[in-house]
């Protein structure tokens, strides 16, 4: 059996969807993309929301990503993890995160996904501050639930 491939890739504004998307061609029978965009919203203070302005440690960032992939690799016998992530400004729309997951079983490939977009939130080293009409707030993320 092949090494589990693992890439990790930082870009500057918005995530290029297509190629953030690409799984290697390996004989996988499930694959999963998930892919975060920053969505419309209204503050009460600020006005409409017009960006998110990502922020990371990228060293930090990286290893943290690639341990994370890795125990995903080992609890869910994935063969393939590609996580694409925005450092820079983000317009409404846009994707900011891409995680794309390739396994033998279409489970494995979405719970893996899942193990990822929730434990990089909890884990990660990067910073989002939300751009309004009128002016910034950072974000303080919400705690992760299992109900959905």
């Amino acid at each position: 059996m092949e090494i589990p491939q693992i890439q990790i890739n930082f870009v500057p504004s918005a995530v290029h969807l297509p190629e953030a998307s690409k799984l290697p061609s390996i004989g996988c029978g499930g694959e999963c993309l998930f892919v975060g965009r920053t969505r419309p919203e209204l503050h009460e203070d600020h006005g409409e929301l017009i960006a998110l302005q990502y922020e990371c440690y990228q060293e930090m960032a990286t290893s943290e990503l690639q341990k994370l992939a890795k125990e995903a690799v080992d609890r869910f016998s994935v063969r393939h993890i590609r996580v694409t992530h925005s450092v820079g400004r983000v317009a409404i729309d846009e994707a900011s995160v891409v995680i794309a997951v390739s396994s033998d079983h279409r489970d494995d490939a979405f719970t893996a996904c899942r193990f990822m977009i929730d434990l990089l939130k909890q884990r990660v080293p990067i910073w989002k501050q939300e751009m309004w009409a009128d002016g910034t707030t950072w974000s303080e993320g919400k705690p992760i639930t299992t109900n959905g």
